[in-house]
């Protein structure tokens, strides 16, 4: 009973912050926080149902989502209809992904605040232009660090 309460637990953390970080609804980010924590083998549609407590419609339209967004894939068994739900092979390749769109964008408006303050507040850019160059030193060195990872995990698959 403990393991299930603990997973319970997680699930909603990890939904928590899959619901922030991934811009998805509380519903979605459950359902793919299950899913991580599930097997490979994954859940049918009727396991996500009942372990969600939600109906039909809300988990097959918040599957869907996961599905067009590639962090979910579906499988089929041979000689059963049902299709089992799993975490995409993709999902960490994707997750980080995101993170650099978002560092990149971040990148975008931290150079035009620094551009902004050098052009119309000299005296503020001069007095916090390290501030400035050093948050932009910071989001450069994680983007550069997320694609060396995201090229591992390209070698990784082709091992594999």
């Amino acid at each position: 009973m403990e393991s299930i309460e603990e997973k319970n637990k997680l699930i909603e953390e990890v939904g928590a912050l899959l619901q922030e970080r991934a811009n998805l609804s509380a519903l979605a980010a459950r359902i793919y926080a299950t899913l991580i924590l599930s097997s490979n083998e994954g859940l049918s549609f009727d396991d996500i149902i009942n372990q969600m407590q939600a109906s039909k419609s809300s988990v097959s339209s918040n599957l869907n989502v996961l599905l067009q967004l590639h962090y979910v894939e579906y499988y089929t068994k041979p000689g059963n209809r049902k299709r089992y739900f799993r975490t995409s092979e993709f999902y960490i390749k994707n997750t980080m992904e995101q993170q650099i769109y978002l560092i990149e964008k971040e990148l975008s408006v931290v150079s035009k605040i620094n551009n902004f303050n050098q052009n119309h507040n000299p005296e503020k850019f001069k007095n916090e232009k390290s501030l400035g160059l050093l948050f932009h030193e910071h989001l450069e060195d994680l983007k550069n660090k997320i694609n060396g990872k995201l090229e591992e995990i390209k070698q990784f698959q082709k091992q594999l």
